[in-house]
């Protein structure tokens, strides 16, 4: 009897069957596998399966977008198992996904507009300093930008949404940041307190909030209480950050051997003598100790070209690796009458400066409460509180764009450090030392609302909103010394031969405060008639921003341990301040309507008014529309057999809208403002010049509105039981009406003339997304999601009738284009540029044309190289050789999961960038003048420069070479903008790999917990690119100086836990 039993418990069984929908389709795909093992099949594509079990095992029945099912097996009365068939549901969790819009929400099926969403779990995943970084490349039709500050701590991503919107003068094309319904700081928000991002990014989905919103809006909602048990989590991670890309220097002896040769071929002597040479060689071999001497003539230390140290200034200000750490800690639960949920996050970040190494803080508070006070009133509240502070060295404000200039323009042949041990006066690093600048930024927001609910379907929501943000700066510049031969300090200027006198010291603070208020107040009601379903929704919306900036600065600290204006004795104060505020007022009102789902609508209507322009332009109205089909929900749908089976989802979609812009950075263009200068007088009264109010700019009565036109088209789909969902949108947006340039009017005049509305802009492009999400077996969950975006910007209007290229723009021209020459080579001899030039003409670029030099092509066939009249109708040789507008933007994001292990790669990139650069760092030893020594730069790139046969260089020759032979005054007449020099900007950056473990929760329930996750993670992995190594394709933004001059961006890496109770 034993051995029976244990013969039937053993025993193998084929069980199959079929598995289908509540609406007895097939289902293909579904994952049939056996509990606690590792087997398991997939239904075929008539929903049929077969597996091989043992009595009593237990069969999960799973896939995406339905409720899992299990099933014992057990045998039959007769001892045989026919089959199984089985029956899932919809998980209505999963398919009904709301998405956040304008005042309120919707299912993601029934949207019309073009909306993106994103959950928290993306942004959770990456340990980011922002939200913001963890958004680019995850959402299409979003762009970003590093901007001049690059991988500054302080420095936050920019954005656009489809491209740029605007050029007109003091107009901004920045999205509107809503965060839980009141305009913020994305930035200023810890990604971990974050729920859901919504990106509305055409008219119709943004109008509803007017002129604010003209280039789309980003709704963040933050989380909330839940009914339930208490939820106790705590995460942290530890960061170790170094450059994703510093150039590196030439090592001294071949930099002496370039600059020479610039040098010669500049007519000029050589810089480096062939006793300095000899001693470079014997300081880098280590038989010297030293890499100076006391110049008794000047009074100095000799520097330059008369000292031999090898430094790397690069390697030398920036540090291999900069630590931080965040730890985060939330609480959040609630009954039916009230839910809670508290935050605190700490972020501590060191900078890459090896010197007063600069750091970033950020402290954040978030409280929010839900009560239900009456049974037709809820209460809710939001408080949060983020403070942040950053501190760099003093020598960095006011100087920063200069530093990043000079740090590439120094000599590897300036020591480091005088024989006696002190820093050597000249190579920036006593700079450092001179005081720390520290920023200190508070925000505090504070929201209510009131949610009334008299009656079933009809909500009216009330939200008073109040932010107050102070910000703060305090920068003391103390005195900087350079040492004698004897060690002694001597009092020296900030910057040598620039910017202050020796020994000044100097003490500065600023205060700004702004305050927001906000009053949003909006009723609805919605009634499902039959099969009609509608919803209708007015409102009002009101905002008023005051600012007030106030700053002190005071010369000459007398004591370097009291850094405050009061201990300073110069009787030169220098004192600053303003006042400004802007209102807006809006109503509003919107509605929409479906019939089964099939058929959707909606409309919306807004009239805005702002104080930004006189009274008789200050209002406006704009309305929007889009529709939507659903053509999966016809009738017909079902008989179009597997395919109609397959795909839940069909709809096509259009839109058309249209928004005034009010952004901008002048608040009031239309008031005349007269100019005082004291003591500006050309004659005297009493032997004093006297106090001067100049004349104001003429204004224009007639300015008005920037508006906004904009449409949008597109088609979604969901297949395979929403496993597969595709996206695809193509739009159009018309700016019109833009602040363009003022009309030329007659010299007599006497005074500028007013800017007008004078210039049109439109921007096309499209967005698209895939993704595929499947599980294979119990144990195996994967998914992947790829987007693609692509935009053009073109000017449509421009005064600029004769079509002149040296005007910024001209109608019919697409923005970032390239006009440049085209590039046949480097002549290798001087016969052979002699040949070239008898056809060619190049005298209109410049002179003394020679072997290393650049030949240009005679586009136009007359004989002569030139740019013609710089016209559209006459460009001589120019054509349009490129466009630095970044296109194909695209993201790649693959997450995998088997079991307790997951892993995710994203990838992040630009498919197609010309970019052209023509900058010291690139050129290296090629100027127009003598002046332009002092600017070059020199890196082991600039080694494969022109070389003729037989130099006595010891580099020698290299006729083949990528750069022209170097010259300091002659060198820039290889360097007009032109095909050779044309950079592909486009890159591939592996954004972020992570892998985490998550300790089975069977393990984790013995000990309290309920979850617990641990992670390696790498940000900016790896990058490829096309583009000269001395550049990073994401950082590509000019400052002083030019192209690459920026502070670098980071690796990151990363390892942490998350703690669940």
């Amino acid at each position: 009897m034993i051995g029976c039993f244990h013969f039937l418990s053993a025993q193998t069984l084929s069980v199959k069957g079929t598995v289908t929908d509540e609406n007895k389709m097939p289902l293909p795909g579904v994952s049939v596998s056996v509990k606690n093992t590792t087997r398991g099949v997939s239904t075929d594509f008539d929903g049929n399966y077969q597996i091989e079990v043992q009595q009593g095992e237990v069969l999960i029945f799973s896939s995406l977008g339905f409720v899992t099912q299990e099933r014992v097996v057990k045998l039959s009365g007769s001892g045989k198992l026919l089959n199984i068939n089985i029956l899932l549901k919809e998980d209505t969790q999963q398919l009904d996904e709301v998405v956040i819009v304008g005042f309120g929400s919707q299912r993601k099926e029934n949207l019309t507009g073009s909306v993106a969403s994103v959950n928290a779990k993306v942004l959770e995943a990456r340990p980011v300093n922002s939200a913001v970084q963890a958004l680019q490349g995850a959402v299409s039709g979003m762009n970003f930008n590093v901007g001049k500050g690059g991988g500054e701590l302080n420095n936050n991503l920019s954005f656009d949404i489809r491209g740029a919107g605007t050029i007109g003068s003091g107009s901004t094309a920045k999205p509107l940041i809503l965060i839980d319904g009141m305009e913020g700081d994305l930035n200023a928000l810890n990604p971990q307190d974050i729920e859901s991002i919504s990106i509305l990014k055409d008219a119709a989905s943004a109008s509803i909030y007017g002129s604010r919103a003209p280039f789309g809006v980003v709704l963040v909602t933050t989380k909330s209480g839940k009914e339930g048990k208490v939820i106790i989590n705590y995460s942290n991670n530890f960061r170790f950050s170094n450059p994703t890309n510093i150039p590196k220097m030439m090592d001294s002896e071949n930099f002496a051997y370039y600059w020479n040769d610039a040098d010669l071929n500049s007519g000029s002597e050589p810089t480096f003598s062939p006793d300095i040479i000899e001693k470079i060689k014997l300081y880098k071999a280590g038989k010297l100790s030293y890499a100076t001497d006391w110049n008794d003539k000047d009074k100095d230390w000799n520097k330059g070209a008369k000292s031999w140290a090898n430094v790397d200034w690069f390697k030398e200000a920036y540090r291999e690796w900069a630590p931080a750490t965040e730890h985060n800690f939330s609480v959040r639960g609630g009954t039916e009458k009230i839910n809670y949920y508290v935050s605190a996050g700490a972020l501590n970040q060191e900078g890459l400066f090896r010197y007063n190494t600069d750091s970033f803080d950020r402290y954040t508070f978030n409280t929010k409460l839900s009560a239900q006070i009456l049974p037709y009133l809820r209460l809710n509240y939001n408080g949060r509180f983020t403070r942040t502070g950053y501190e760099r060295s003093s020598f960095l404000i006011g100087f920063e764009g200069l530093f990043f200039h000079n740090i590439g323009r120094k000599w590897p042949t300036l020591p480091k450090y005088d024989p006696n041990g002190h820093y050597l006066y000249g190579n920036d690093l006593a700079n450092f030392e001179n005081g720390r600048a520290k920023d200190r930024n508070d925000l505090m927001v504070q929201q209510l609302a009131f949610v009334f609910t008299p009656i079933k379907d009809w909500v009216t929501n009330v939200e008073l909103n109040y932010s107050l943000q102070n910000e703060q700066s305090h920068i003391p510049w103390l005195p900087i010394y350079k040492y004698d031969k004897e060690g002694r300090p001597v009092a020296a200027a900030l910057i040598e031969d620039y910017f202050n006198k020796p020994g000044a010291s100097r003490i500065y603070e600023n205060t700004k405060t702004t305050d927001f208020y906000n009053i949003n107040a909006y009723t609805s009601y919605q009634k499902q008639l039959g099969e009609h379903f509608l919803k209708a929704m007015v409102g009002f919306q009101s905002e008023l921003q005051k600012t007030r900036f106030i700053s002190a600065s005071r010369e000459d600290v007398y004591n370097t341990n009291i850094l405050a204006i009061d201990a300073t004795s110069s009787e030169n104060d220098n004192v600053g301040g303003n006042y400004q505020h802007w209102a807006t007022a809006g109503f509003f009102g919107r509605l929409n309507y479906d019939y089964k789902g099939k058929y959707l609508l909606e409309a919306n209507l807004r009239y805005d008014g702002t104080s930004r322009f006189l009274k008789d332009q200050r209002w406006n109205t704009f309305t929007s529309a889009s529709v939507g089909w659903n053509i999966a929900k016809e009738s017909f749908w079902k008989n179009l057999g597997k395919f109609g089976e397959s795909v839940s989802e069909f709809k096509l979609k259009a839109s058309y809208g249209e928004l005034g812009n009010q952004n901008t950075d002048n608040w009031y263009p239309f008031y005349s403002k007269m100019k005082l200068k004291p003591s500006d007088g050309s004659w005297f009264i009493n032997g004093q010049k006297p106090n001067v109010a100049y004349a104001p700019d003429l204004i224009s009565t007639l300015l008005t509105w920037e508006k906004v036109a904009s449409w949008n088209a597109g088609i979604d789909i969901s297949a395979f039981r929403n496993r597969l969902a595709l996206s695809f949108e193509i739009f159009k947006r018309t700016t019109y009406n833009m602040v363009g340039p003022a009309p030329q009017l007659p010299p007599t005049l006497g005074i500028k003339p007013p800017q007008i509305n004078n210039t049109d802009m439109e921007s096309r492009g499209f967005d698209a997304q895939i993704s595929w999400r499947d599980r294979i077996g119990d144990d195996f969950s994967y998914g992947i999601t790829f987007n693609l975006t692509d935009s053009r910007q073109k000017i449509t209007k421009y005064p600029n009738e004769i079509g002149s290229l040296s005007a910024p723009h001209y109608a019919g021209k697409y923005i970032g284009e390239i006009w440049g020459y085209t590039t046949q080579g480097i002549a290798k001899t001087d016969q052979e540029m002699a040949d070239w030039v008898k056809g060619h003409n190049q005298n209109r670029l410049g002179s003394d044309w020679r072997a290393g030099d650049i030949m240009y092509e005679d586009l136009d066939g007359n004989g002569e190289i030139s740019n013609g009249a710089n016209t559209l109708n006459d460009h001589g040789d120019l054509k349009i050789i490129g466009n630095s507008t970044p296109r194909y933007n695209y993201g790649l994001m693959l997450d995998l999961k088997y079991k307790n292990i997951d892993f995710s790669l994203f990838l992040q990139g630009t498919a197609k960038r010309d970019y052209y650069i023509n900058t010291p760092h690139f050129r290296g030893a090629n100027g127009a003048n003598a002046f332009y020594k002092a600017q070059a730069h020199a890196f082991p790139e600039h080694l494969d420069y022109f070389r003729p046969e037989g130099t006595t260089n010891p580099l020698g020759a290299n006729i083949d070479a990528y750069y022209p032979r170097p010259s300091f005054t002659r060198g820039s007449k290889n360097f007009h903008t032109q095909t050779r020099w044309l950079q592909d900007a486009s890159y591939l950056r592996v954004k972020n790999i992570q892998m985490g473990y998550t300790f089975p929760q069977d393990v984790m329930s013995t000990i309290g917990v309920d979850k617990l996750r641990i992670f390696i993670s790498v940000e900016n992995a790896f990058t490829f690119t096309k583009l000269a190594k001395m550049f990073d394709p994401e950082a590509l933004e000019a400052r002083l100086g030019g192209t690459g001059k920026v502070y670098p961006l980071s690796r990151v890496f990363s390892t942490g836990i998350s703690v669940t109770f």
